[in-house]
């Protein structure tokens, strides 16, 4: 049976929701950011955003997104490493990832009261003789928290890419003689990188974005593109200039898909496609 004429149909959905819920939202953000608090047309929003203030809030974004994502990784590859090594793997992935089924604002609280001058931490801290500290509503916990939401979803695709490694490779490798940190760099990194850009990709966008973190654990000491959009939005009510740092977040966030955009026709090994 001939289908032709009804794959026309098949995209209708696919097309309507993109449609809907991709380009129309866009396009409103962007009609919004042309107009400022009493409703007229401008340009000012855009030429405020290259203010000192805005860039110095973007370049903290984007630090606190580096820092997230760098730790994250360095967690995550090793770990990623091990679990494949283990004999029940895909147990333990799954160990891994279902905290990250939890609602997000539960697991901000718990690390509220984790972190908090009378919370066990802080206990430990007093028991050990070191005394209670400030813990909460500092960069440390801020990252420390991201850090803890955001690592199964970069351990996920750098598991996917160790897992699917021909054991062989590596064999071969040693066997020509390199060490275990020579097979690493130039036969592991090489052949996972895919996995790794597509674990940084899914880490350092949202983290440029976050907002509620920054409220209940970095207690607006750390201010992102996420909160001043929310608070554009929320609490002056100045929807054009927060939907001009919509627009450049979503700028910046096509940008870093393009950077860390993977493809799978073939891994690169010294210069050479293999």
């Amino acid at each position: 049976m001939n289908n032709k004429p009804l794959r026309p149909l098949y995209t209708i959905p696919y097309t309507a929701w993109i449609l809907l819920f991709v380009i129309a939202p866009i396009a409103l953000i962007i009609y919004y950011s042309f107009f400022d608090l009493a409703g007229h047309f401008t340009f000012d929003n855009y030429i405020n955003f290259f203010s000192s203030v805005y860039l110095k809030l973007t370049i903290s974004s984007f630090w606190y997104a580096f820092l997230i994502t760098l730790f994250t990784l360095l967690f995550a590859y090793p770990t990623a490493y091990f679990l494949t090594k283990t004999k029940h793997k895909q147990l333990w992935l799954l160990l891994i990832i279902i905290p990250s089924w939890i609602n997000l604002l539960l697991k901000t609280y718990a690390f509220i009261g984790l972190f908090g001058l009378y919370g066990p931490i802080n206990a430990l801290l007093e028991t050990v003789g070191i005394g209670s500290q400030q813990i909460l509503f500092t960069d440390f916990s801020f990252v420390f928290v991201s850090v803890y939401i955001f690592i199964p979803f970069m351990i996920l695709p750098i598991f996917n890419s160790l897992d699917k490694l021909n054991p062989a490779l590596i064999d071969a490798s040693r066997d020509l003689g390199a060490n275990s940190w020579t097979t690493f760099r130039r036969v592991i990194w090489p052949l996972t990188l895919n996995g790794v850009k597509s674990g940084i990709q899914v880490v350092f966008i949202p983290a440029l974005s976050l907002f509620m973190i920054t409220r209940l654990i970095a207690g607006n000491k750390v201010i992102t593109l996420g909160t001043a959009i929310e608070q554009q939005f929320l609490v002056t009510q100045n929807w054009g200039m927060g939907s001009t740092i919509a627009v450049f977040l979503i700028l910046f966030m096509f940008i870093i898909m393009l950077i860390t955009s993977s493809s799978d026709r073939g891994t690169t090994i010294n210069g050479k496609v293999k």
